[in-house]
């Protein structure tokens, strides 16, 4: 007699292309990135400037000049945001961080540049102190080296309000103080702007994938001590949930798990509990290590971009900010 086999079998729907498209439970596209750049100075007569960063291979600094050409890029390939970090120069970089409040600085410039040769791709700008103070932390420190939350709070508040008087359209601080997002969103609407975003880094993670970040942004060296007193510690995940309700109910519009797939498990959690949209930083370190491993002949560059970046949307993410951005999007035909 003929062993039976059960009425469902599960390969018949994996069997063919076609029908894997038509079953896929998780759809990724261009529209899903958030492209992150990196500005820099530039001749004063113009002219686009481009410094490579070693330790993020394939990734440069751009100045404003090259950061609006790689805005009418974002837009030619589908990818509806760009993320922007400033180089700031070192005789620019004090204490207090006093560079972060001029309205003429880099972050300032590309923003403005930006939405005047592209005003249809979203702009999302960082805010913390770290691209512009000496010492190299997200805030204020006092003579014993502690990072202080209030008054660096009210910087951040000053940051936000330059940012979004060039022009910037999501406000993404990511310093970690208590009580900012509330103080910014407050201060937004007093100054009438009502359709500014606010993307919290809700649950950023003291981690060590930020290194060539660093790099890139010139504050590798600078860093005295690390950042655990602010940034949360990667044995915590209720406190994750905690960190996101609080932002949450200050104003923020989305938040963002940072770094991404070492806390996917955080992202679902996130996503589960609170129902809004989350979304996740692909960091310098874990894209270094896609590049270091296509480089060791370890792995194919394309699927391991494309599989990277659909677990997190998988896990239940809105979109993802990551290195790749372009390259993705041109893999998935943007």
């Amino acid at each position: 007699m003929t062993a039976s086999y059960p009425a469902l079998r599960l390969r018949r729907t994996r069997a063919s292309a076609w029908s894997r498209r038509l079953h896929a439970e998780t759809v990724l596209t261009p529209a899903d990135l958030i492209w992150p750049l990196f500005v820099c100075e530039g001749p004063s007569s113009g002219g686009i400037i481009e410094q490579p960063i070693a330790s993020l291979p394939g990734v440069s600094r751009w100045s404003v000049d090259g950061i609006v050409a790689r805005g009418r890029e974002a837009r030619d390939l589908g990818i509806p945001c760009i993320a922007l970090f400033p180089y700031t120069q070192p005789e620019r970089r004090t204490d207090d961080g006093r560079e972060a409040l001029n309205p003429d600085n880099l972050m300032c410039q590309a923003i403005r540049a930006l939405k005047d040769a592209v005003p249809e791709v979203g702009v999302l700008t960082d805010v913390a102190l770290d691209p512009y103070t000496s010492h190299g932390h997200d805030g204020l420190v006092d003579a014993a080296g502690y990072v202080v939350n209030d008054t660096t709070a009210e910087m951040l508040v000053a940051q936000a309000l330059n940012q979004a008087n060039a022009g910037a359209d999501i406000i993404a601080p990511s310093d970690m103080m208590d009580g900012r997002i509330g103080m910014i969103r407050s201060a937004l609407e007093a100054d009438s702007h009502h359709n500014v975003q606010i993307m919290s880094y809700a649950a950023k993670y003291a981690s060590a994938f930020y290194g060539p970040f660093r790099d890139a942004v010139g504050s590798r060296g600078l860093l005295k001590g690390d950042k655990k007193t602010y940034q949360m510690d990667n044995a915590n995940a209720e406190e994750a949930l905690r960190e996101v309700a609080m932002d949450l109910a200050e104003g923020a519009d989305t938040v963002m798990v940072k770094p991404g797939l070492p806390y996917l498990d955080i992202i679902v959690r996130v996503r589960q509990a609170f129902e809004v949209p989350v979304f996740a930083y692909q960091v310098s370190g874990e894209y270094a290590m896609i590049e270091a491993a296509v480089a060791a002949g370890a792995a194919e560059r394309d699927v391991m971009v494309l599989e990277t970046l659909m677990s997190f949307k998988r896990a239940g993410c809105s979109g993802v900010l990551t290195y790749h951005a372009a390259h993705a999007a041109k893999l998935l035909g943007g």
